[in-house]
């Protein structure tokens, strides 16, 4: 899974280039995405940049009326200490290149509007593919008739449907319901993974916190679970300790 997050007070060119890259993603039918669309870096851009823990792609205005696109990396990189995230600023100020890539952001490439724009995302984009595809591991599954690759660190828990031979994977951009049993699974998934009982593998880096004494799981989504054996509480207790 990809996440473009797009950011640009022109809503005309907003929408423009979300078009342009949806139309070079076409090409990636193999790879999921997803879109997020702001006008300015306030609390709603943010939470995107605290709360999405997948593969990230940010496209951002240098300049708009709410917040500077240098700014904003500033805060991708430093504040949330996300040095993975691909970031790539774009403008209609063509001298402003050497501003935004002199300030040791790691930015991935600074955009001219007005200059071969969809040639430019292309030939992004398609590194940025090649990036993703090195970076990332995946679990092969099969859904809705059709082979899929999952992410790993996409992955937030998986639990045996009751009185079925199918489990249902909670991702973070959804429910997947696979034809697959739960030992099956975690072969193909590596030490982040936790089974933590019979029904339930959950994905520590994913674990908000865990509460012992009700033995509740709190995953970054919002649900919860406390499908842990007993065998299981001490071990959980000290992975999502160590991972905190």
């Amino acid at each position: 899974m990809i996440e473009f997050i797009i950011c640009d007070d022109n809503k005309d060119f907003n929408q423009l280039l979300r078009k342009k890259i949806i139309n070079i993603m076409s090409k990636y039918k193999e790879i999921e995405c997803i879109f997020h669309s702001f006008s300015g870096y306030g609390k709603e851009f943010e939470n995107v940049v605290k709360n999405v823990i997948s593969f990230k792609v940010y496209f951002l205005d240098i300049e708009t009326k709410q917040g500077s696109g240098l700014d904003a990396a500033r805060i991708i990189r430093e504040k949330y200490e996300d040095w993975n995230s691909i970031i790539i600023i774009v403008t209609g100020h063509e001298e402003l290149k050497y501003e935004a890539l002199s300030n040791r952001l790691y930015l991935f490439d600074f955009i001219n509007k007005l200059n071969n724009l969809e040639t430019v995302i292309e030939k992004d984009i398609a590194n940025i593919i090649k990036q993703y595809t090195r970076s990332s591991k995946n679990i092969v599954i099969e859904y809705d008739h059709a082979i899929h690759k999952i992410e790993l660190r996409d992955i937030i828990y998986i639990e045996k449907e009751i009185d079925s031979k199918k489990c249902i994977v909670i991702t973070t951009y959804g429910k997947k319901i696979v034809q697959s049993s739960l030992n099956e699974l975690y072969k193909q998934l590596d030490d982040s993974f936790m089974k933590v009982s019979r029904s339930l593998i959950v994905n520590i880096k994913n674990v908000r916190s865990y509460d012992s004494k009700t033995n509740t799981i709190d995953f970054i989504n919002g649900y919860e679970s406390n499908l842990v054996s007993r065998e299981s509480k001490k071990e959980l207790m000290n992975r999502v300790r160590n991972n905190s």
